[in-house]
């Protein structure tokens, strides 16, 4: 049961933390880093959070010292800034990407800082410790978590990290909305965690709590009493006569008698009735979150702690098969590179860290199998063979979406098969999911569109069948091989590479044309180039800056080393490689295909944003996907995984890679403007300045991307240019292309878990800021839940919404602790209309523990979310006891900036 069966937590030499807090004196518990806007120089719910799991992260790897790499040391992260960058630096080596950790660290801080622009959440006092509901907001908080336990040990990261992001920001509140600092508190709550414990003295409804206040600031305004107690916000549900305020700017109940309030979400006092109290209540939130991270180590052990939070530099290894009787070869060249994978890598920080395979024919696809353990996963791929069937088109993208549900984010999947899909109608909705998960798709295909089919048939097949597998390999930045059986196995190695996590370099001009050159740029932060160019090839030459020149000959050149399958080639380049712009010309019947991919320390992650510059607080409400709510003001909307048309938008860009150590000040690689490119055409779109945004370790870069640059829909890819640390240049592109959506579609789930044997309730809604738009909804649900919808068909205007309802049936047979995902795609009724748009849900199918079944029934715990943002700044340093296996020995003593904290950190 979770954590109603831990042990109290205490106080005690066990875990001391030694901790260093650079909370500013103008720190704030706002949203994000958009909220520094209104309260400069401020301390966010995300950097909180941010630093409570970067806390965690480093206890975590000077217990485990790194195979074959030297222990860490306490004494080399005390008194600097701490960053993911420099942890994985030190931990893995240089050169190991740490970007999938912190595009997870920024899924739960997205998902934190929602809780104060969602409509059903931000004004909820339950989710916020507001109204003196402690013990419902206790409830809340306590189900959130066991919600993020039991998402995690269903291997959906992404709902766990959702259910994270909001249980930590309803932690955090608590300790700028109630009264514990004024109550001389020096630690975080014993007992917030655990909901058998009495939570102490409550105020009850009849104890006046607060006296008038006509100022600004109210530090004097509570009542001499030792009861817990926290202000009311609004007016649902409206402040009893003597009761206390939130306060501050947005809070309409802090006019009512009595005046003021006491939070101290800020060190404003216009924001902020308690705010000289702030830096203490930052404190104890933040050495809060890190003992709820602990927790999770505990509770989950190391390795799904790692995996909740993507501490790994390494990819996962996805395989979609076809599994007919003419895939002998594809097959075996699967398990080759399977095989050759998992004994390479095995043990090092490059060990794939999960592992699905989902093999399909005609007309069955699936199961999926999904696993952490390598020889689990070779045990089940060694059993597929190539059986029966053997004529065409087959479930090829049913598999893949299969694949994509199950497969962590930032991941490559490959799919071996040489017959095309029956299933394309599923081709634009798997391109969104890859778009969602941010996974990379690659086909290998042994089957030559141009060649005469060889398969048994029951039809005549078009030419243009593979082009479901074009359109998905472009949309998630991935590309379509073809090839012959007897060139698969060789072919078949860019795998390995592939889970290199290589980036690909931009081409200039973006689209090969047969017989005229094109460039790239190579900079001093990349290594290990290959070039790969396949088609029906006459000649191609590479040509370095210094004008050294390499042909098509196999074998060993001046630049590298080129290898030839069938219509293949590949190109290792040496190491170093100079830096500077290269030349490529290709001479080939009809158009070659070319990909220039490397290894880097220099990447970035992004995602859009809308301001939001009313509700309880301002900030920056930034989110990957249609989100589950809805907003009153279409300067509030909530941006999509991409840039709705007809909205100025922000693009939001996080460099990874560059750290601190070594690239101090001006000598750090920047990055200066980005430039948009229509999809696949290439042409330039436009370029937009990026502004540096917070402090300059932190890598965060903002760009305003007005409506005109985006108002044709369709994709569109981005490139970003700078320069190197020297004054040289600097060029990398998105790994996949963006779309510009029509409309905005959200989709939303019920006020609590689904439970086995109900009906669940969900809500749509769908605006269009620009108009007339003729759609049709279409619904899905995997696995094949009961799901009717009462919208069909919709027909909007300019700024105009429509709202519908969506009926769930959870089979009593449904799997309690399993995930449950809703897909809702608006389509245009026209045969030229705009692209599809879709909404993805994903909910968690929870059997009520006994002690929760009131809490679940009568609070919600709020909608499901998908969001996803990068950590960055950090500075909290910790000498931790060890959480992931319970209490530990041996602690660290010292101080650091000195101060000295202790906290309990205990296991559920």
């Amino acid at each position: 049961m979770l954590p109603a069966e831990v042990p109290r937590p205490y106080l005690g030499p066990s875990a001391l933390l030694l901790l260093q807090l650079l909370l500013s004196p103008t720190s704030a518990f706002f949203p994000n880093f958009w909220s520094l806007l209104a309260a400069p120089g401020s301390i966010t719910h995300q950097d909180l959070t941010e630093e409570a799991a970067l806390n965690v992260t480093l206890q975590l790897f000077l217990e485990q010292p790194p195979p074959g790499r030297p222990p860490l040391h306490l004494e080399d992260f005390l008194g600097r800034t701490l960053l993911a960058d420099d942890l994985f630096a030190a931990y893995f080596g240089s050169g190991f990407p740490s970007r999938r950790f912190r595009a997870a660290l920024g899924e739960v801080s997205r998902a934190n800082a929602a809780q104060d622009f969602l409509l059903t959440s931000k004004n909820d006092p339950d989710l916020h410790f507001d109204a003196e509901r402690l013990g419902q907001g206790r409830a809340r908080l306590v189900t959130a978590l066991r919600e993020t336990v039991v998402a995690a040990r269903a291997l959906d990261h992404t709902l766990s990290r959702q259910r994270l992001g909001a249980a930590l920001h309803a932690l955090q509140d608590f300790y700028s909305h109630s009264n514990w600092v004024e109550l001389e508190k020096e630690q975080p709550h014993p007992h917030l965690l655990w909901p058998r414990q009495e939570l102490g003295s409550l105020a009850q409804e009849i104890d006046h709590t607060c006296s008038d206040c006509e100022q600004l600031s109210c530090l004097g305004n509570l009542l001499d009493f030792r009861l817990l107690t926290s202000g009311y916000f609004g007016t649902h549900p409206p402040k009893p006569p003597g009761k206390c305020s939130h306060g501050g700017h947005f809070d309409q109940s802090s006019s009512q008698p009595p005046r003021g309030g006491i939070n101290k979400d800020s060190t404003s006092p216009g924001f902020s009735p308690h705010h000289k109290l702030h830096s203490q209540a930052a404190k104890l939130a933040l050495l809060a979150s890190i003992q709820a991270f602990s927790l999770l180590r505990s509770r989950l052990g190391d390795r799904g702690f790692s995996r909740l939070l993507d501490i790994t530099p390494a990819s996962s290894l996805s395989f979609v098969l076809d599994t007919t009787g003419s895939m002998g070869e594809e097959i075996n060249a699967a398990k080759i590179q399977a095989r050759h994978i998992v004994e390479q890598r095995r043990g090092s920080p490059m060990e794939p860290v999960h592992y699905v395979l989902v093999p399909f024919h005609d007309p069955g696809f699936g199961p999926v199998f999904s696993t952490s353990d390598p020889d689990s996963f070779w045990q089940q791929l060694s059993e597929i063979h190539a059986l029966g069937g053997g004529d065409e088109p087959e479930m090829c993208l049913s598999a893949l979406e299969l694949a994509l549900l199950h497969t962590p984010p930032f991941s490559d999947i490959f799919v071996f098969t040489d017959a095309s899909p029956k299933d394309a109608f599923l081709t634009n909705r798997v391109e969104s999911l890859t778009q969602e998960r941010h996974c990379r798709v690659t086909f290998l295909v042994t089957e030559d569109p141009s060649r005469v089919q060889i398969r048994a048939r029951r039809e005549v097949l078009s030419p243009l069948r593979f082009e479901p597998y074009e359109a998905v390999a472009l949309a998630s930045g991935g590309e379509v091989i073809f090839t012959k059986d007897q060139h698969i196995q060789d072919v078949a190695a860019i795998v390995g590479e592939s889970m290199a996590d290589l980036v690909t370099l931009p081409l200039e001009p973006p689209v090969v044309v047969s017989g005229r050159p094109f460039t790239f740029s190579v900079d001093e932060l990349l290594q290990r180039i290959t070039v790969r160019i396949h088609g029906e090839i006459s000649t191609f030459w590479i040509i370095n800056p210094a004008g050294v020149f390499q042909g098509q000959e196999e074998g060993e050149g001046p630049l590298g080393h080129t290898r030839r399958f069938g219509q293949f080639w590949m190109v290792t380049m040496n190491d170093p490689l100079q830096t500077g712009t290269w030349e490529i010309q290709v001479t080939a019947e009809g158009t070659p295909r070319v990909r220039v991919q490397a290894q880097t320390s220099l990447d970035f992650l992004f995602h859009f944003g809308i301001p939001v510059e009313d509700g309880p607080h301002p900030g920056l409400y930034p989110l990957p996907q249609p989100v589950a709510e809805h907003f009153q003001h279409p300067s509030y909307w909530p941006c999509p995984s991409v840039p709705l048309r007809g909205l100025q938008t922000l693009l939001l860009v996080e460099v990874t890679g560059p750290g601190s150590r070594g690239n101090s000040g001006d000598h750090k690689p920047h990055f200066s403007h980005v430039v948009l490119r229509g999809v696949p055409e290439g042409a330039e779109l436009g370029w937009v300045p990026l502004e540096p945004t917070g402090p300059r370790e932190r890598g965060l870069l903002a760009a305003s991307l007005p409506p005109t640059l985006l108002s044709t829909p369709g994709p569109f890819s981005m490139e970003l240019i700078g320069q190197d640390g020297r004054g040289r240049g600097l060029h990398r592109a998105a790994r996949q292309p963006c779309t510009v959506v029509p409309v905005l579609l959200e989709l939303s789930g019920p006020p609590g878990f689904l439970a086995p044997g109900r009906k669940a309730l969900l809500s749509l809604h769908i605006t269009s800021f620009l108009g007339p738009q003729d759609l049709d909804l279409r619904t899905s649900v995997n696995p094949s839940f009961a799901l009717t919808s009462n919208l069909s068909r919709v027909r909007l205007g300019r700024n105009e919404s429509a709202w519908g309802r969506l009926w769930l049936e959870v089979p009593d047979s449904a799997s309690p602790d399993s995930v449950v995902l809703v897909t809702v795609t608006a389509v245009g009724r026209e045969a030229n209309s705009v692209p599809p748009t879709h909404a993805f849900l994903r909910l968690l199918v929870l059997a009520p523990a006994p002690q929760d079944k009131l809490a679940a029934s009568a609070h919600s715990t709020g909608p499901a979310l998908t969001t996803a943002r990068p950590a960055v700044r950090l500075s909290t340093l910790v000498t931790p006891g060890r959480a992931g296996g319970g209490m530990v020995g041996n602690p660290w003593w010292g101080t650091v900036g000195g101060m000295l904290l202790l906290l309990s950190l205990v296991s559920w």
